[in-house]
């Protein structure tokens, strides 16, 4: 009889977040719940031997070096992107990995810290039925930039986190600033 140990505290917030990801991503615009708040259990749960990932702090750069995965230099170099203080869209997210038409799985995923509440804006597309309306505090230019680089099916998917809250925006998702 095979037996199997229970999950520990670690995999049980690593399932949690992994749901949380998930379900932010197959719902855009919906606000899912994280089991701890911050960066952290998302650097956990997705950045692993296999990736690399990129962090505008040096907290979350040792986080990724623990982890194993590759640390990259560059945005561009990146599979996951952690920025805590984006402050010129244009300059930090022209470099970003958006994959390409033979291989758009390889874009990047961008996880920006951005509080729920600032400039409204209108999701559609996959996942969203007709139309959703939230607001998020990115900088001006943000979008625009986001609309260049994504050419669906090209482009990154998004993680929003405003402390233990997070909204997913998914390369196919439309977004109308209001």
């Amino acid at each position: 009889m095979l037996t199997v140990a229970p999950p520990d505290a670690v995999e049980l917030r690593s399932n949690a977040t992994f749901e949380a990801l998930m379900w932010a991503l197959s719902r855009p615009g919906d606000i899912r719940t994280l089991p701890d708040a911050g960066f952290d259990a998302i650097a956990e749960t997705l950045v692993d031997l296999e990736c690399s990932a990129y962090a505008d702090t040096s907290e979350m750069r040792e986080r990724i070096v623990a982890s194993g995965a590759m640390l990259a230099d560059r945005i561009g170099d990146a599979d996951h992107v952690f920025i805590t203080a984006l402050e010129d869209a244009g300059q930090q997210l022209a470099e970003i990995n958006c994959g390409t038409a033979l291989y758009p799985d390889d874009g990047a995923t961008l996880i920006v810290a951005a509080a729920h509440r600032g400039q409204r804006l209108r999701l559609s597309g996959p996942g969203i039925k007709d139309a959703t309306e939230i607001a998020l505090d990115l900088p001006s230019g943000f979008w625009a930039m986001r609309d260049l680089l994504c050419l669906y099916p090209e482009g990154f998917d998004i993680f929003c986190v405003d402390g233990d809250k997070v909204i997913g925006i998914p390369r196919s998702t439309k977004v109308e600033v209001l």
